[in-house]
């Protein structure tokens, strides 16, 4: 029986840890993993690794909106059916997530390759200053716009910011939430909607990854450090999930600018 490497696994943990806390609220997971990893001495985690931990902070974001799901779903289908206008809000909210995924889910597998090559530290911190001062400049609006209120229009906007998310050091809650806030919705409607897209192309994405996964020659040996990764990730996207929902109603967003500006800092004056 080969040497279990509780270092290995213990900073698997903490990648883990990480990607799950980061996942959720707007300070970009990918480009937080790969400064983890750096620091570890780990190196760059690969497409096997992503999809692991994609898949562990999918799960968490479902589980949270679960009962949303199977009411969105059931009642895009009762309305194709029916046609009744109790299911109509539902309906269009679901056809606007649809709508909203089109973009990062084509751009996703169109320029795969070239998002994920060249990444650099410099490139993360840039990208930090970036989704901070998106923040700040919308720290204080307060839309009106509710789930039934969206249209077509705000549902592109909002996807388009996926896709710029698609850059490490962009994150992806907050490019959507900016964009949500931007185009006039609710706090809440514009975390909903945020997340409700990042199920889609998420789920897109394992799919697409599957094969990779299963190809993964180090499976055997990284069994347990995965494993402890996916736990780690799965459990705290879930309390940081939770968490961001309450900043997310206390509108205390700007607390997140200051942050990405002094990440992205040490990350200039260090890497």
């Amino acid at each position: 029986m080969e040497n279990i490497d509780i270092v290995l696994i213990v900073k698997h943990i903490i990648i883990g840890l990480v990607q799950g806390f980061t996942e959720p609220i707007p300070v970009s997971s990918s480009g937080h993993v790969m400064i983890a990893s750096e620091i570890l001495g780990l190196g760059e985690q690969g497409f096997t690794f992503a999809i692991l931990t994609n898949t562990a902070s999918l799960l968490a974001i479902v589980y949270i909106y679960r009962e949303d799901i199977v009411r969105l779903i059931s009642h895009f289908f009762l309305y194709l059916k029916t046609r009744e206008k109790r299911y109509n809000a539902d309906f269009r909210f679901a056809l606007y997530i649809i709508i909203g995924s089109i973009p990062a889910g084509v751009l996703g597998v169109l320029l795969s390759d070239v998002i994920a090559d060249n990444v650099s530290m410099t490139t993360i911190a840039l990208m930090l200053f970036v989704t901070g001062a998106a923040l700040w400049l919308i720290r204080n609006m307060r839309g009106k716009k509710k789930d039934a209120d969206l249209s077509a229009k705000d549902a592109i906007i909002v996807g388009l910011g996926q896709a710029v998310a698609l850059t490490p050091g962009i994150s992806r809650s907050g490019a959507t939430i900016i964009s949500a806030i931007a185009v006039g919705m609710r706090q809440d409607t514009a975390l909903r909607f945020s997340f409700m897209l990042y199920i889609p192309v998420s789920l897109g994405g394992v799919v697409l990854g599957i094969t990779d996964f299963l190809d993964e020659p180090n499976k055997g040996a990284l069994a347990l450090p995965y494993a402890a990764t996916f736990l780690a990730t799965l459990i705290m996207t879930y309390f940081a999930m939770r968490w961001f929902m309450g900043i997310m109603k206390s509108g205390k967003l700007s607390y997140f600018t200051y942050y990405c500006f002094i990440v992205g800092t040490l990350l200039l004056l260090f890497y």
